[in-house]
């Protein structure tokens, strides 16, 4: 239909870099995992940097937590045993 706004949104892509190969690049949701632990230590997100291959894990505090679940990245809660 002329004039038509489509209902398709765009997917969120996320800024990241590799600490390995120093290589920046954008990562969608589906790229990306969030790990929510019982303390700041045990929250982390993680990904496969696209240029090396490198397993990549860095920590995320409260905004970062935010970011991720709000654009769609699955998240995976640590739970203690203790």
């Amino acid at each position: 239909m002329p004039g038509s706004v489509s209902s398709s949104v765009a997917p969120v892509l996320f800024k990241a870099g590799c600490p390995e190969c120093q290589a920046r690049f954008e990562l969608s949701a589906g790229s990306l995992r969030l790990a929510i632990g019982a303390s700041r230590r045990t929250t982390f997100y993680s990904f496969t940097c696209p240029e090396c291959g490198s397993a990549v894990r860095k920590p995320a505090g409260e905004r970062i937590v935010e970011l991720l679940t709000g654009g769609g990245v699955r998240t995976l809660r640590l739970y203690s045993t203790v």
